[in-house]
């Protein structure tokens, strides 16, 4: 009997691999992070397309800060050129774009095209395309904790703490996907990804297209989400 396809309302992926496609192919490793933006792009449409809520991207960690110099601002360079062109384009679409991490330590260029954007899409009602940039899930933890601080709560619950992450108001992923073989999460959404699905692929993140697309969802579909209840049976 074919399974019965179940769509998530909320899917965040876990970019990997863009330096390993690259060097398979004996490019630098800038020419892999911009076909992880071809990639980036091909799953926004197969996202819409499919009928998804919100899709999530964990585009630059707090820990990317390491990487070479030159990587950093070719990294932030792309970011810049796809918030002009692509990001408004959603904007135009009806999506929703919202960015988690702090944004003030990014280059100004890169802050002010973000910020254009969000500002362009504010009204916009569709499909939530949010993007993690200088983004860490204990960051971000930490940052709730202490907004709650500065507002004086004394005693907090689940509720209040999950409206001050950077997804407050928003759905919890129904499915985290990591590209390339890699089996962790890294730091991402970890107060979010309580009762996530977990799909690890070994496709590396450019390759990543509607086959790879579909695959996932049959993947989710064969999951049965308990929330830690018994499942009953007739």
């Amino acid at each position: 009997m074919q399974q019965e396809k179940k769509i998530p309302s909320h899917i965040a992926f876990i970019m990997d691999g863009n330096g390993r496609w690259a060097k398979k192919r004996l490019l630098p490793r800038k020419a892999g992070h911009r076909e992880g933006v071809s990639a980036l792009r091909r799953m926004v449409d197969a996202c819409a397309d499919a009928g998804v809520e919100m899709v999530s991207f964990y585009a630059f960690s707090t820990e990317n800060w390491t990487r070479p110099q030159e990587e950093i601002d070719a990294l932030f360079k792309m970011v810049s050129e796809f918030a002009d062109k692509h990001l408004s384009e959603y904007v135009r679409r009806g999506f929703r774009i919202m960015f988690m991490g702090d944004l003030s330590k990014l280059p100004s260029d890169t802050v002010a095209a973000l910020k254009k954007i969000i500002e362009e899409a504010k009204d916009n009602t569709g499909m939530v395309v949010n993007i993690a940039l200088n983004y860490g899930g204990r960051d971000e933890i930490l940052r709730a904790v202490n907004k709650i601080i500065s507002a004086g709560i004394r005693e907090v619950d689940i509720q209040t703490l999950s409206d001050c992450m950077y997804t407050g108001g928003l759905p919890d992923p129904d499915v985290i996907v990591r590209s390339s073989g890699e089996k962790r999460l890294s730091n991402f959404m970890l107060w979010q990804a309580a009762y996530s699905e977990l799909v690890f692929v070994d496709e590396l993140w450019p390759d990543f297209d509607s086959a790879v697309f579909d695959k996932i969802i049959e993947e989710y579909s064969k999951r049965d989400r308990r929330y830690g209840n018994i499942r009953r049976i007739g």
